[in-house]
């Protein structure tokens, strides 16, 4: 129980070398992960109102309520 395992040994270099690896690693990996973060938010305002618009658009091809489809007309050699 007094020794560390391997597991803590590497989580311990790792945190080394992100930190004293050299200038502004550390930086430049916070700026990548806040830019990440950025575009999946902007990601999914885009999808959101990308839904919305679609359903608009399915709406809208539907007609004004109370008014049925047409249905398509078939064609004499499908029916034989």
């Amino acid at each position: 129980m007094g020794s560390f395992s391997i597991w803590h040994w590497l989580v311990v270099l790792v945190v080394v070398l992100i930190l004293f690896g050299g200038g502004g690693k550390l930086s430049r990996l916070m700026g990548d992960m806040a830019k990440g973060v950025t575009a999946f938010r902007k990601g999914l305002k885009e999808g959101e109102s990308g839904d919305k618009g679609d359903q608009k658009t399915i709406s809208e091809a539907a007609g004004p309520p109370g008014e049925t489809a047409k249905p398509a007309p078939r064609d004499e050699a499908a029916k034989s």
